[in-house]
């Protein structure tokens, strides 16, 4: 059977609500597959997650995608971000996946997304063949809060809210980031890493400074970590989704 089936469905979590997964695959789902993990205020059907399903397409793999809690058609709000949800709804997907009989993976991870696919990397590496990363928040549970000033962080503390506003989004998070700050040190993952991995990053980032990137390289100890830099690449690296996708999925192929 050579047609490519593609479902979306619900899958519960463990306290409340649902995620809203996507899953295609040639045939019936393989034993493993590659997963694209977004990043925050967008969904599991961006741009670079359909360029990154395409080569797997080409190539006759699974592929799986979600939305986070607060984001797309999954359930909840973005009052309840912080690094554990992420966490506990990559589990869920997780626990989804194995049930199919997908028992391991390559991460993609884009932006926050690469903040949620390199802890549960750390976690599961066993689970984890391969781990490729676009942008990577590392340090995204500080950096918020680093950059408002002492009112601000009183009101945030007060109110249980911040609104962020850009160009791409106008939502309130909650005080959860900050209450976890100091659970996920940049230095913990660093000395713990211990899957292959591919960054992606580029030199005109506003948003995750590339800087974030080298930091990881420079603690780690693993040995195994390449990074990629785009001269004229900006945060999305939306004019670049093509030629990662492809990378991403010759870099997976050493490994399966």
């Amino acid at each position: 059977m050579n047609s490519r089936h593609a479902e979306s469905v619900r899958v519960p979590l463990p306290a409340a609500g649902a995620l809203q997964v996507y899953l295609s695959f040639r045939g019936e789902p393989a034993d493993w597959a590659v997963v694209y993990v977004h990043g925050f205020g967008s969904t599991r059907q961006g741009e670079k997650s359909e360029a990154l399903e395409l080569s797997c397409a080409r190539r006759g793999w699974t592929f799986a995608s979600f939305d986070f809690r607060g984001h797309g058609q999954s359930t909840g709000t973005l009052l309840e971000l912080c690094g554990s949800a992420l966490l506990e709804d990559l589990d869920a997907l997780w626990d989804y996946l194995v049930s199919r009989g997908v028992h391991r993976f390559c991460l993609v991870g884009s932006s926050m997304g690469g903040w949620a696919a390199s802890w549960f990397s750390v976690r599961h590496p066993a689970s984890v063949l391969r781990c490729a990363l676009i942008a990577p928040a590392f340090d995204f549970l500080r950096n918020r809060w680093q950059e408002l000033t002492e009112a601000e962080r009183e009101a945030w503390k007060q109110t249980g809210r911040l609104r962020v506003r850009n160009q791409w989004i106008d939502r309130e998070i909650g005080y959860g980031i900050v209450e976890e700050m100091d659970r996920f040190p940049l230095s913990r993952l660093a000395a713990e890493w211990a899957v292959p991995l591919l960054i992606f990053h580029g030199l005109q980032d506003d948003v995750v400074p590339y800087a974030q990137s080298l930091a990881l390289m420079e603690r780690a100890t693993y040995p195994h970590i390449e990074l990629r830099l785009y001269k004229n690449g900006d945060h999305r690296l939306r004019a670049f989704k093509d030629q990662i996708a492809e990378a991403a999925c010759r870099f997976f192929a050493e490994a399966v």
